[in-house]
């Protein structure tokens, strides 16, 4: 049984301290666009929080319910029975079957995110990193950070375009960086209770070092690995590591590059640098591996960093050498084309050739294909599409997702060659108001309760379902169960976990559901 009413879609009322003063939280407005569901209405004053979770005494469950029909987050608390309710589905907690651990969720401090951040007004700015960051908030860990520009900027630059600075003498950050993304990232950072995992991606070397002359297109390094652009390349990662170390942000990992396969297309559109497994192979080798090695030993490479439908064959072509396989850490996959990647295939055929790298999830958004392009306020579909895609990675051994943009405008941008796509938040600057979509919540029912050094586990399930499900034990011993219906149907079921008995409970059609519980 429940033992207290839901709280209704962006109806949470938490208080927080900002500055000096305590502020509570009014109801946000949840606000229909016409496409299948609500957006969260958010300004400097008020915005709907689901707060610091509690974990509850052993014996009672947390639920949170996101639905199509116009909850989030809608918080219940129910009690643990000692005995089967009867339910025709049972859904059974196998703890001693262990499987990954979870290293965290984010997304990704573009220019164009930061762009629109600080478009409104402090106190707005203030309460939107909080959604992301703060206890009360989703508690993202990971951000993903573009070094120098990508398709989100609003112009073409590297931090060193003067030609033949083999030394990158004239090596130098941009006002995107200094007066934009670094002063958000420490804001976000002093809001979050943990370290944040930083990790970043570079989409072009400067034009002068590359095949093309030219930071869009088809292009590639010129020479071989190993030789001074290959070298000076690496360099340029080290200074930018140096560079933002000196603002107090240090990174614990970067890539090998955004979509390598981008580069070896002819008339790419915007900033792109190809590698084929061979030449990323040997770069890391004897270029990035060697360099970062000596200059920054705690940060993590992550190879690849796209589609994972080049998987295993791409991770076979670099990890089989030994040289470049000591120096890897991970392995970074977008979610584009998914549908034609299996995740069996592609990242469970990986990580078992290949298990002592972890698997993670560095790019996704909603609205970039051509049929179904740009902002959509208020989209279950996409919703949808994101809980799917985190749940099926996470049973698949990847270990965290990182969204996209952390924060666009209506249009989807800015995008300098106009790849307008959507996000989580969007920012209505004329307002002063942002908009959380539906696949906010889908990232908060990953992101919130999964701590770093969470551990999936096995799940049962006593007949066929349509539900989908993922369960992880925390470090503190407690469970996580994250339970998505793509289905019309309401589907009741029941939850036994033989260290604490059974939890009575139904998914609604077209719901996301988090279930929270203690064993200890």
């Amino acid at each position: 049984m429940f033992l207290f009413l839901p709280q209704s879609a962006c109806d949470a009322l938490h208080g927080f301290k900002k500055q000096t003063n305590f502020h509570h939280l009014r109801s946000a407005d949840a606000r229909n666009f016409g496409h299948g569901s609500v957006v969260c209405v958010c300004n400097a004053t008020y915005c709907d929080s689901p707060g610091a979770v509690k974990l509850p005494p052993v014996g009672q469950f947390l639920s949170f319910l996101s639905s199509k029909a116009g909850s989030r987050l809608e918080k219940r608390q129910g009690q643990v029975q000692e005995n089967s309710t009867g339910a025709a589905l049972r859904l059974s907690i196998v703890p001693y079957q262990h499987y990954q651990k979870i290293k965290g969720f984010g997304g990704a401090m573009t220019d164009a995110a930061a762009i629109n951040i600080l478009s409104l007004s402090a106190g707005a700015q203030d309460q939107l990193l909080r959604q992301y960051f703060a206890p009360e908030g989703i508690e993202y860990n990971m951000v993903r950070v573009p070094m120098a520009s990508c398709d989100f900027s609003t112009h073409l630059y590297t931090y060193t375009d003067t030609p033949g600075d083999y030394n990158l003498t004239s090596f130098t950050l941009e006002k995107e960086d200094t007066q934009m993304k670094i002063p958000l990232l420490q804001k976000a950072q002093a809001l979050s209770p943990r370290p944040l995992s930083l990790f970043a991606s570079a989409w072009s070397a400067p034009a002068w070092m590359k095949t093309n002359d030219a930071l869009t297109g088809k292009g590639s390094l010129k020479g071989q690995p190993g030789g001074p652009e290959y070298k000076t390349w690496a360099q340029y990662y080290i200074r930018f590591l140096e560079e933002y170390g000196k603002y107090n942000l240090s990174f614990w990992a970067v890539t090998t590059g955004n979509e390598p396969t981008a580069g070896e297309m002819t008339n790419y559109s915007f900033q792109a640098l190809g590698f084929t497994p061979k030449t990323q192979r040997d770069w890391v080798a004897k270029d990035i591996g060697p360099a970062l090695h000596r200059a920054f030993p705690e940060t993590r490479i992550i190879m690849l960093d796209d589609n994972r439908l080049l998987l295993p064959y791409w991770a076979k072509a670099v990890l089989s050498d030994i040289h470049a396989a000591r120096y890897i850490h991970g392995i970074g996959v977008h979610w584009y084309f998914d549908k034609f990647a299996p995740a069996d295939i592609t990242l469970s055929t990986t990580h078992h050739l290949y298990p002592e790298y972890f698997l993670i999830g560095t790019e996704a958004c909603a609205g970039w294909t051509p049929l179904d392009r740009g902002v959509t306020l208020g989209s279950w579909e996409r919703a949808e599409d994101y809980a799917h895609d985190i749940m099926e990675d996470l049973n698949n051994y990847v270990v965290g997702w990182t969204d996209w943009n952390l924060a666009l405008n209506p249009e989807g941008g800015p995008n300098w060659v106009k790849n307008f796509v959507d996000s989580t938040i969007i920012v209505d600057q004329k307002q002063d108001v942002f908009y959380k979509q539906p696949t906010f919540y889908s990232m908060a029912h990953y992101s919130k309760f999964l701590w770093e050094g969470s551990q999936r586990v096995g799940v049962s399930y006593s007949q066929r379902s349509s539900l989908e499900s993922s369960a992880f034990i925390r470090p503190d011993q407690s469970v996580v169960l994250v339970i998505l219906n793509r289905s019309e149907e309401d589907i009741p079921f029941e939850v036994w976990d033989p260290a604490v008995g059974f939890l009575s409970a139904s998914a609604p059609a077209h719901s996301i559901l988090t279930f929270l519980w203690a064993t200890v």
